[in-house]
């Protein structure tokens, strides 16, 4: 059942409350003044909040504020609930960071609505989606419910690329995002003298093309090709956009998931200006091994052509090779066929990477 705390100094209104969500299957906990009412949300960890403003000893604002000081109740919907009405009041309390404000006297009804909508907001937030393409799909299904759209997930489509094959080219127009559902795909773009710089090498569970569809300029920065034989779910810029934009918690919830290489990019970048070849390399095989794109001694690697991986560390190819080379000679990893890179002793690479 889910639990209501009403902070209330006013007893009848604290007590017609807790009447009307009583009589709709809420479960209620009361507290006369501030200081009581972030006791009992410490002690409960309720599943909503409703707080009056003006009370002695510790007013609504205070007790919001050190609610959200706190890790187990920062994210419990909060709704303030006064007689005030100005605009600076409300203006206020939605600063900093209540769900909602409703005024003194209110309707049964509203009440309830206010409630109903908060609730179905946390719930959405607080569901995790995992990377695979049901999950996906389960996202844009749950998605389109609380945006009240049309299901974004029939519009989702999943292609099929072969090795090599371009999923979307450097300077075409930016028209979906992609999520990889199988395969390995890496981006790169092309310098002025023709040199192929590799932005990232991706797999399953992750997205591309994100960062050319919030850009300005309508088309894609880097070329995207496929490695391995790929599965890819595209999701057109249109639904894209509602996703972004229309709702501020399916958008937060979105970006969540989007976030995945951000990370990545910014220490990629950082290693390529400030830590030597060797290190960089280092680093390179590790975030490969760890996504799964280079594999333990007893499993199968992957083909890394050596231009993409002196691409990926920022390095002319002849270095990526005798840094490569390197490598093998001090039995860190060893190649198969040429092209198949095996990691053999991963404490070792993670010391020259820590250096």
């Amino acid at each position: 059942m889910t639990h209501i705390l009403i902070i209330e100094d006013n007893a009848d209104i604290r007590e017609v409350t807790a009447d009307i969500l009583m009589l709709e299957d809420y479960k209620i906990s009361t507290a006369s003044d501030g200081i009581q009412g972030v006791k009992q949300a410490l002690r409960i960890i309720p599943d909503l909040i409703i707080c009056d403003i003006m009370m002695p000893k510790l007013d609504g604002y205070g007790v919001f504020e050190q609610l959200q000081e706190n890790e187990k109740t920062a994210k419990i919907p909060f709704i303030f609930l006064s007689a005030k009405s100005e605009k600076c009041d409300f203006r206020k309390g939605m600063t900093l960071g209540a769900d909602d404000y409703i005024t003194k006297p209110f309707e049964p009804e509203e009440l309830v609505n206010a409630i109903e909508t908060r609730l179905k907001k946390n719930e959405f937030f607080k569901k995790s989606y995992g990377n695979t393409t049901n999950s996906i799909n389960q996202f844009l299904q749950d998605a389109s419910k609380y945006l009240k759209l049309e299901d974004l997930a029939n519009n989702a489509e999943t292609v099929s690329f072969n090795n090599k094959d371009l999923i979307f080219e450097e300077g075409k127009p930016a028209n979906h995002l992609y999520f990889i559902a199988n395969g390995t795909v890496k981006t790169f773009r092309i310098s002025e003298s023709a040199k192929e710089f590799v932005s990232g090498i991706y797999n399953k569970g992750e997205f591309i093309g994100q960062l050319c569809l919030l850009g300005n300029t309508g088309k894609y920065t880097e070329t995207a090709m496929v490695m391995e034989q790929a599965e890819v779910c595209a999701i057109h810029k249109v639904d894209f956009t509602k996703l972004i934009y229309e709702n501020k918690t399916v958008s937060n919830k979105f970006i969540e998931m989007l976030s995945n290489n951000m990370i990545d990019l910014q220490n990629q970048l950082f290693d390529m200006a400030f830590t030597p070849v060797r290190q960089r390399a280092a680093k390179a095989l590790l975030h490969l091994f760890n996504k799964g794109i280079i594999t333990g001694e007893t499993e199968i690697g992957i083909n890394i052509p050596r231009e993409d991986f002196a691409g990926i560390i920022g390095t002319a190819t002849e270095t990526a090779i005798r840094t490569l080379r390197d490598f093998k000679n001090e039995k860190l990893i060893k190649v198969e066929d040429g092209k198949r890179f095996i990691l053999l002793n991963e404490k070792k690479l993670q010391d020259i990477a820590d250096c």
